[in-house]
């Protein structure tokens, strides 16, 4: 069975009709929030910043919500292949010891722990990834407002209530209690921001632990970081808050040596591209929009998924269902890895030899 789907937008599409797909094409690399999910796109991220990319020479701007941030920031190490092997591991292998009387551990012990796991990860590389001779990497936060302006007991919940109003009547509505925040290693923002309050701020060596954990903090799962240096003071959340799948205006970044835009390449673990983590279930939203059609997205067939131990992704109820026999998840975890090389293995087999007719309308 065929596992990998090509979903491409109207323009993309063109572009693969007139000219086929390169890799000096690639201008943009999103890469999703979405927890455990993103462990399958470990072979096609190897694949893609290892092999294909290799062979271009044009600056790519790397753009990371969560997980999708942690994976971007992996791609800009000088030992990415390395980075991404270790980074599939730690999460893979990642556990908490309840303390007596607990059934989940704390947002307090969780936020600790994949602090000191940040810290050894990138521990001596940030200088270096900052500093890509090709890559811009941007991490999204979510900057809390009004009731969410400081993490609290009793207001968090009661703000979060109110953003979930706020998104259902508008998602720009939303803005008024959540802010994206874009920290940028270097450069302008590679998409438009007319569609959300956004505001870009510098990513440096001071403030890049800060910003990751930031833009992986799950509300009520882990701690919020507050006052991020050389940033507006306040409670920093998960970037997948504001933009689950980062389904952005995307613009062009660069122009030469091509005369066309250049496109999105997306590894994602699904064909909908949902606007906002609040968005998941207005199902209305999940549709492709114009903000796409340079988009080529890369995800597995929902069949294939099928075959997969317990017919499904990685995903974070798997913390429950597993509870502490961690040993079990990291073994379903470890097989969905293991059998996703097929998806970079399809990629790496269409690009060898293209068939424009396994390209689906995104």
């Amino acid at each position: 069975m065929k596992a990998l789907c090509i979903y491409a937008g109207p323009q993309a599409k063109v572009h693969l009709q007139q000219h086929g797909l390169s890799a000096s094409d690639v201008g943009v690399v999103p890469a999703a929030a979405g927890g455990p999910k993103g462990l399958i796109l470990g072979p096609l991220d190897r694949f893609i910043f290892n092999e294909w990319l290799m062979g271009s020479a044009q600056p790519i701007d790397l753009v990371g919500a969560s997980i999708g941030a942690w994976r971007m920031a992996t791609a800009c190490l000088p030992q990415s292949h390395a980075g991404f092997l270790r980074l599939e591991q730690d999460y893979i292998h990642q556990h908490y010891e309840l303390r007596p009387g607990e059934k989940f551990p704390s947002a307090h012990q969780v936020s600790t722990s994949f602090r000191e796991s940040l810290d050894d990860f990138y521990s001596g590389h940030i200088d270096a990834l900052l500093n890509h001779p090709r890559y811009r990497l941007h991490v999204i936060t979510s900057r809390g407002k009004g009731l969410l302006k400081r993490e609290h007991a009793l207001f968090s919940p009661l703000g979060y209530g109110l953003a979930f109003l706020r998104n259902g009547v508008k998602r720009k509505a939303m803005g008024a209690s959540l802010e994206r925040v874009v920290f940028s290693s270097k450069g302008d923002l590679p998409f438009d921001t007319f569609d959300y309050a956004t505001r870009q701020l510098h990513l440096t060596p001071q403030n890049f632990m800060d910003v990751l954990q930031a833009s992986c903090a799950i509300p009520f799962v882990l701690k919020a970081v507050h006052d991020i240096p050389g940033a507006p003071r306040g409670a920093y959340w998960d970037g997948g808050i504001t933009d689950y799948h980062l389904h952005l205006a995307w613009k062009a970044s660069w122009q030469e040596p091509s005369s066309f835009a250049p496109l999105v390449i997306y590894p994602h673990f699904q064909k909908a591209v949902v606007p906002g983590w609040l968005d998941k279930g207005l199902k209305w939203r999940h549709r492709a929009t114009d903000f796409l059609k340079n988009t080529l997205v890369l995800a597995p067939n929902p069949q294939w998924v099928q075959t997969l131990p317990n017919g499904k992704l990685p995903d974070r109820q798997d913390f429950v269902t597993y509870g502490q026999d961690w040993q079990t998840r990291a073994k379903v975890w470890q097989a969905a890895c293991s059998a996703s090389q097929q998806l970079a293995d399809e990629f790496a087999a269409w690009l060898a030899k293209p068939d424009l007719s396994l390209i689906q309308d995104l």
